[in-house]
């Protein structure tokens, strides 16, 4: 992540704020994030909606209301010739519209001209006359022959980086996959027992939070699956930080779960609820997505059997979660009702070989099919 995008103040510049109230949303290569206050007073805003910047940049100052307008206050005049203050963003939206920024007021923090502005203007200035040959505007979509119209759709930042990330993992990966069933019906009938056991209201470990602790004991006796390669070499991480693939209505977000090896099942539910929760909420922070040393991908609640995933770079390996069937079974002869689980562990060649691999896959399926470890 190397710079975010101001998507919109949620406060008004000089407006009094308090720590931990949320101040603008911000779009980073990983996703639309909320960022938060971090102490009381007024804030003094230094970066427009719209406008990109490099991470770590000042996009804001809180504190008292001199002191905060003395850091934002910008120089008027330069040079000694009026300079116009203007987002990147209104400035391009000005070029393309033909309008002259001298002409227009600004309201963003010390009259910058921002993109509401230029939206207004280009709704005021006189449109010219239409052409007698009574041409239509430019339309949203374009004619492709036999396919009709085709709707052109522009890529979020976080689509752009997916999209690169992914195609970086194809082009420079050489993967493999492998896949075992997992025999879930202890894991059904201690999940049933944990629902009885508890009171009305608590949480209930999912099979997807048994699947993420499962993988963090694997991941600690497998410590190349916990690496990656880069650079010719292999790293190795101390940490066992496992994240969690969610899918939003039009991205895909990685939260992690940290040092998942350490923690109880019960204390890895409720941290997945949790994450879960703030991605829905947008609330996320990149303090949250970042940090991760394996990733766990489960699409069994759309009824996908099962599926390879695409290795999330430079991570050494990812796993893909299919549906958790009742199916007939054979056990002492007799056929049975049972509850099988398809997994599938996409690895990079270079750090992780066939038979490492396949040992560290049948010590998350032991784990899965002994589920009461899981506990301990």
């Amino acid at each position: 992540m190397e710079e975010g995008t101001i998507v919109r103040w949620l406060k008004r510049d000089g407006e009094q704020v308090a720590q931990g109230e949320p101040l603008a949303e911000v779009e980073t290569d990983k996703a639309t994030v909320t960022f938060d206050a971090d102490a009381d007073g007024t804030l003094r805003i230094l970066v427009g909606e719209g406008e990109t910047v490099p991470i770590g940049k000042l996009i804001a100052r809180i504190g008292d209301g001199a002191a905060a307008q003395a850091q934002s206050a910008p120089a008027a005049y330069e040079n000694g010739a009026q300079r116009v203050k203007a987002s990147p963003l209104a400035r391009r939206m000005a070029r393309e519209a033909g309008i002259e920024l001298t002409g227009v007021s600004g309201s963003g923090p010390g009259g910058r001209i921002v993109k509401a502005d230029l939206t207004g203007a280009a709704q005021a200035a006189p449109q010219p006359p239409a052409p007698h040959s009574g041409a239509a505007a430019l339309p949203q979509a374009r004619p492709s022959g036999n396919k009709g119209r085709v709707t052109i759709q522009q890529p979020t930042r976080t689509q752009v980086q997916i999209a690169q990330r992914m195609s970086e993992s194809r082009a420079t990966i050489p993967s493999f996959a492998l896949e075992v069933v997992v025999d879930m019906n202890a894991a059904v009938t201690m999940r049933s027992q944990l629902r009885e056991a508890v009171r009305p209201g608590e949480l209930v470990p999912s099979y997807n939070d048994m699947v993420v602790k499962a993988c963090a004991v694997a991941l600690r006796d497998h410590p190349r699956a916990n690496g990656a390669y880069r650079d010719g070499a292999f790293e190795l991480y101390e940490r066992v930080n496992v994240g969690i693939a969610v899918a939003t209505d039009d991205s895909l977000i990685v939260p992690t779960v940290f040092d998942a090896d350490q923690k109880s099942l019960v204390e890895i539910a409720r941290e997945t609820r949790t994450l879960l929760m703030r991605v829905r909420e947008r609330v996320i922070t990149p303090a949250e997505l970042s940090g991760g040393t394996f990733t766990v991908s489960n699409l069994g609640m759309y009824g996908v059997a099962s599926f390879e995933a695409i290795i999330n770079p430079p991570q050494a390996a990812i796993l893909a979660v299919g549906e958790l069937r009742e199916l007939p079974v054979l056990r002492a002869g007799l056929v049975v009702p049972g509850s099988q689980m398809s997994i599938v562990l996409s690895c990079d060649h270079r750090i992780l070989y066939g038979a490492p691999a396949a040992q560290f896959l049948a010590r998350i399926r032991q784990l899965l099919e002994q589920p009461v470890n899981l506990l301990l």
